[in-house]
């Protein structure tokens, strides 16, 4: 009979401890991707002053200015699901990534010093969205983990866990840079 007992009071430590260590694992993640949501927040307040500071100069990329002030929009309405926040994420980086190079094509707006600053806060924030995505894709892991793993998968699925999507890079931003393109400019 003590051994029953004392059996039944290891499995249920081992239980509470699996338990728990989901738990955490979640949590973290939510902590991670709230960091992201912050570096996020802070890229969306520098659009408007991006696309202001630009919109007098560059007449002809008005069409590109006006779908970043969308997409913006639609990022901080709140009410999409997190595939739908990273699709627009990825949009919105590459729409920048054409503004910046459309900027080659304004010596003036180059000179700016307006945009020099908000050319320099933009890299900076990309810098910290950088390290809070990859801050996140650690807890997804550990998390993932612990989720697919014997014999936490069992306390998982009990918990109706699954597995979460990691930020990953766009397939535009995979190419190799040649150093040529970058002389000829």
């Amino acid at each position: 009979m003590i051994y029953f007992i004392i059996a039944l009071v290891v499995l249920l430590l081992i239980i509470a401890g699996l338990y728990n260590s989901l738990i955490k694992k979640k949590n973290d993640v939510g902590k991670a991707f709230a960091s992201v949501d912050v570096m996020l927040k802070k890229r969306y307040d520098l659009i408007p002053n991006l696309v202001e500071t630009v919109k007098t100069y560059m007449k002809h990329e008005k069409s590109l200015l006006t779908e970043l002030t969308d997409l913006r929009t639609k990022a901080v309405a709140g009410d999409i699901s997190d595939d739908e926040r990273v699709d627009i994420e990825n949009k919105i980086a590459k729409g920048v990534s054409g503004l910046m190079v459309a900027v080659e094509n304004y010596p003036d707006l180059k000179a700016s010093q307006n945009f020099i600053q908000l050319q320099g806060a933009w890299n900076e924030v990309e810098e910290q969205i950088s390290a809070s995505r990859r801050a996140y894709n650690a807890a997804v892991t550990i998390f993932n983990n612990g989720v697919e793993t014997f014999p936490s998968n069992m306390m998982a699925g009990m918990m109706n866990y699954k597995t979460k999507m990691l930020f990953e890079i766009p397939d535009s931003e995979r190419k190799n840079i040649h150093a040529a393109d970058l002389f000829n400019k």
